[in-house]
């Protein structure tokens, strides 16, 4: 289904019909994406317990399951990659909008998941719980029913004279027989096809493209700060004395403001103010993200981590709304899908590395306030990078346009030019092969009297 990165889209995208069904269905996969791997925070506490591990071999539970499910792994990253990727096949116009009410699913699950897996929790314990929710997660397979292909498909003529044709060329091939050798330069044109098609699902050459290396590098930044708080934002709420019930909680208060702020953010960046300038509000969503944590030791009640909860989730609606908004705005619908796949591929790494650095931290000191700072102050030195690299590309951008278009000025101006002769027949300059330099007329009256002028004097 997604097309070849060096192909650019054969139809024109409907913003609407089926596509709203396929938002819903990417809802529910995106949901359920998000959501888990947070949402089983809950049992960290009875978990650690149970095994006696420290804060940082526990976190590696959550950290696994995201940087699978972004790095293309099994199980949730097949939820997600094909649902980010295919709102950008059915939606141009409304693609923020489209793209932001996806997204909330993600807020909608973790809002109905925290209390959830506390119920299940003290009704069949963790083991029994993690059954349950497997069967809940089963119904991502109807929502990616939803999911179906876009463009003009084969007609049946067609499809039946490809299948002819393929019959023919079969037979043609036995025919020829095991005798014949194979030519070398065959192999080398299969080898050569190979790299091709490679090129096509999963284009390198974004590596050279600025604005591409630019995002990559501020979200890798970012990644390492961007998951770690939501982690262990319930068992710094235990450890500070809050029960279990009020503790998950917080997380049902994140999710419900992260759900409002999802499609509100989509609308924003959909506004003709932001649009043209949506990769400032993206750095500045990401910086304010950094802040909050920053922020979040100085709340030593559950009053404070209340406040914190709804300033992180509407910080953490922003960014999911933009995240890849912000990417498709720099590379286009038509290399998206590679570019989501090299994207993902690189920030597992650090969102693998995320959660455990913040555990170590705990581990190290005995307080959850390390890992906050560290988280926020990586989150702010990412948005700061990104408004100062966005701030250079869109200069660079304009440079670069200004130049293509003195160019395209130019070649207008050394276009053909009508010429006179010596014998009075006007000519384009590009017919003058090595004959002396022709005077441009400004137009036919000036050749007629030219030509008569020249005439007269023979």
């Amino acid at each position: 289904m997604p097309l070849p990165a060096d192909t650019s889209q054969a139809y024109t995208p409907p913003d609407g019909g089926w596509g709203w069904a396929v938002v819903f269905g990417a809802f529910i996969s995106i949901g359920f994406s998000y959501a888990f791997p947070k949402g089983i925070a809950i049992f960290f506490k009875e978990i650690q317990d149970f095994f006696g591990t420290s804060y940082s071999e526990i976190a590696w539970v959550s950290s696994i399951m995201l940087a699978a499910t972004y790095g293309g792994g099994l199980g949730l990253a097949l939820n997600l990659q094909p649902s980010v990727i295919i709102i950008g096949k059915y939606f141009l116009k409304r693609r923020p909008i489209a793209n932001g009410l996806a997204m909330a699913g993600s807020p909608v699950m973790l809002c109905t998941l925290a209390p959830l897996n506390q119920l299940l929790f003290d009704n069949f314990g963790w083991r029994g719980s993690f059954f349950i929710l497997g069967a809940i997660l089963l119904n991502c397979c109807v929502a990616g029913a939803l999911f179906r292909p876009i463009g003009a498909p084969a007609g049946p003529s067609e499809r039946q004279t490809n299948k002819q044709a393929k019959e023919t060329l079969a037979k043609e091939q036995l025919d020829m027989g095991i005798a014949e050798m194979a030519d070398p330069g065959d192999e080398e044109k299969e080898d050569k096809d190979c790299c091709e098609n490679f090129n096509k699902f999963l284009d390198l050459s974004l590596f050279k493209h600025r604005g591409f290396l630019i995002y990559l590098v501020g979200n890798v930044l970012m990644f390492l700060g961007f998951f770690a708080p939501i982690v262990f934002l319930a068992p710094y709420a235990k450890h500070l004395g809050i029960d279990e019930y009020s503790a998950a909680f917080l997380l049902s208060i994140l999710a419900i403001v992260d759900m409002i702020a999802r499609p509100a953010t989509g609308l924003i960046a959909n506004s003709k103010w932001v649009r043209p300038k949506i990769q400032y509000f993206f750095s500045f969503s990401i910086a304010f993200n950094g802040t909050c944590h920053l922020l979040c030791p100085l709340a030593t009640g559950y009053t404070g981590l209340v406040v914190y909860s709804v300033f992180y989730g509407l910080a953490f609606g922003m960014v999911c709304a933009m995240l890849f908004e912000t990417l498709m705005d720099l590379v286009g619908a038509s290399r998206f899908t590679s570019a989501v796949g090299l994207v993902t591929i690189v920030e597992c790494c650090t969102i693998l590395l995320g959660p455990p650095i913040g555990g170590t931290l705990i581990d190290m000191f005995g307080d959850y306030k390390y890992m906050f700072i560290k988280c926020g102050a990586v989150m702010v030195l990412a948005g700061l990078f990104l408004f100062i690299m966005n701030y250079y590309n869109y200069r660079m951008l304009a440079k670069e346009k200004k130049a293509r278009e003195k160019i395209e000025a130019q070649k207008k101006g050394d276009g053909p030019v009508r010429t006179i002769t010596a014998e009075g027949n006007a000519t384009g300059a590009e017919e003058m092969n090595g004959g002396p330099e022709a005077v441009p007329l400004g137009s036919e009256e000036e050749a007629l009297k030219n030509g008569a002028d020249i005439a007269s004097e023979a």
